[in-house]
């Protein structure tokens, strides 16, 4: 459905019209005006049409100057708002796998949802600027044929020349939005992984990587500033040879007495304006750029959600979760699968696996944080995409290692949970010692991760999940409190089906089940303590605090 123009682009879509008809008529009053002065059209009317005309040119200049940015901001809001609302309505299931990185999406959100905002403005100033000189060749023909004759032998080369232009300008800006986007895209990773990079002294060759697209954004910025300044010149050469041209057909004009003096004055100023068609480089790459821009935008607007489900869970359903043949691509390459799983309602069951394995991505298939390129994901024999999006959020519950915090207070973060909950995760110590306690806005909050952790199983804890999958969720707390927030977890969750992505034996040896996993592939799924005869079992529970406890 098309956005409904806003004052604003009202307001400009009049003020430039008015500033052109206002632009073109002032030759003709001035001509007016300069034969009264000389005598030829005695009256003051002619002064007063001349006044008028320079009040409403100078209006409709202002408003437009009003206009034009708040026009390009109002837009731009509007397709950023567009743009987060359809990425987030994709979801993380994994439509957007093959779509832009992190820091390129931050770069279209950014930069190109800026550039396309200014695309109205633009077009409305060329498609003005067009006009006006169109107007102004009309004047001149009304004034003498042989005028617009003498214009018109400078067109066709102006508007070759704006084509070759357009044509070339076009794909550079596409090429140099590109390029920044993979600057922030690496400058994201970067940021991301600071930590790391210090600790292994690796600043400089980070560095190098990060700013390895330079050279091609340089060059990129070279080709259109080339081609800026190739137009350019061309430009200002047309532009003086169609001017010089009308002028002294004008001359000869009046000469021989064909035109009135005021007529010259009138003459200049229609092809000084009409010549203006050919110095539009500067709205020209504005027009360019917005269509960059816009089409970026469009590429993340053409990804299409899933079409959600309409199914419910029947009534008394344990959770039970089944995987039949699910295969997890990375385009080409194979990272989970092919795998078939049945968790029983009620039960826990441990992800155990080297790093890389697939648990977390394993544990993502229940809730749709992934969904799989091949194979069904079923909860209670329904599968997983045909459940309404309501339903599925109150099927299944996650915890994360590092939660995000959504709302604008703890109390909206924690929405469905209580001070029970926040005591069960011993997360009510804390939230007591916050300056306005549940009521502290989220943005104030300054917490540990283990806090943080503790927030997202309270969370947890509020929702009346069959399904209950805690990936890394204790792994910044101490070992007391792991040991206190686990046994609360248990009884909270008793019942429930369990999915925990472990790194510890201890969480191993707690599950009803254990699945291990092995390079995308479930090696056996059998209870702890048959494994553990295992030597390469022991093997993958390679965290030192997971050994010491098996020991």
């Amino acid at each position: 459905m098309p956005r409904r123009p806003t004052s604003w682009a009202l307001a400009l879509g009049i003020a430039l019209p008015v500033e052109a008809a206002t632009t073109l008529a002032l030759p003709a009053v001035l001509a007016a005006a300069v034969d009264a002065a000389l005598g030829h059209r005695p009256g003051p009317g002619a002064f007063v049409r001349l006044a008028l005309v320079l009040g409403v040119a100078a209006a409709a200049n202002a408003t437009a100057a009003a206009a034009g940015p708040a026009c390009s901001a109002e837009a731009t809001a509007a397709l950023r708002g567009r743009l987060v609302r359809h990425l987030l309505a994709l979801g993380p299931g994994g439509r957007l796998r093959h779509g832009p990185p992190p820091g390129d999406l931050a770069a279209r959100l950014l930069g190109s949802a800026g550039d396309a905002g200014g695309r109205l403005p633009a077009v409305l100033g060329a498609a003005t600027a067009l006009l006006t000189s169109a107007g102004a060749i009309v004047g001149l023909g009304l004034l003498s044929p042989w005028l617009a004759l003498a214009f018109f032998a400078g067109v066709v080369p102006g508007v070759v020349l704006i084509r070759l232009f357009l044509r070339e300008a076009g794909p550079v800006f596409t090429r140099y939005q590109a390029v920044q986007a993979d600057l922030a895209a690496r400058l994201s990773g970067a940021l991301t992984g600071l930590r790391s990079i210090h600790a292994a002294g690796a600043e400089q060759r980070e560095a190098a990587r990060v700013l390895a697209p330079l050279p091609e954004l340089s060059a990129a910025g070279h080709a259109l500033w080339a081609a800026q300044r190739r137009t350019a010149w061309q430009a200002t050469l047309l532009i003086a040879v169609v001017e010089v041209t009308v002028l002294a057909t004008a001359g000869a004009l009046l000469a021989r007495g064909a035109l009135a003096p005021g007529a010259l004055a009138a003459a200049a100023g229609w092809a000084a304006l009409g010549a203006g068609l050919f110095e539009q480089v500067e709205a020209l790459v504005g027009v360019a750029h917005a269509r960059a821009g816009q089409g970026r935008a469009d590429e993340l607007l053409a990804l299409r959600p899933a079409e959600p489900g309409t199914a419910a869970l029947p009534a008394g359903g344990r959770g039970e979760v089944v995987l039949r043949g699910v295969v997890v691509r990375d385009n080409d390459r194979v990272l989970l699968g092919p795998l078939d799983l049945t968790v029983p309602g009620g039960r826990t069951v441990a992800l155990v696996g080297r790093s890389g394995s697939g648990k977390s991505l394993l544990a993502a298939l229940p809730g749709r944080l992934r969904d799989p390129d091949e194979g069904a994901v079923l909860i209670d024999g329904v599968p997983v995409d045909a459940l309404a999006p309501s339903e599925l959020r109150h099927a299944v519950g996650y915890a994360f290692a590092r939660p995000a915090l959504v709302g604008r207070t703890v109390r909206d973060a924690l929405a469905g949970a209580g001070p029970a909950e926040a005591a069960a995760a011993r997360a009510d110590g804390f939230l007591r010692r916050l300056p306005r306690g549940w009521d502290t806005p989220l943005d104030d909050l300054r917490l540990s991760g283990g806090e943080l952790q503790r927030l997202g199983l309270a969370r947890l804890l509020g929702q009346p999940a069959r399904v209950v999958v805690l990936d890394d969720a204790t792994s910044g707390l101490d070992l007391a409190t792991e040991y206190q927030v686990t046994e609360a977890l248990d009884r909270a969750t008793l019942g429930r089906t369990r999915l925990v992505v472990a790194h510890r034996a201890g969480v191993a040896a707690r599950a009803d089940l254990v699945a291990w996993l092995e390079a995308g592939r479930l090696r056996a799924l059998a209870p702890h303590t048959a494994l553990l005869t295992d030597p390469d079992y022991r093997a993958a529970l390679s965290d030192t605090t997971l050994q010491a406890a098996t020991a």
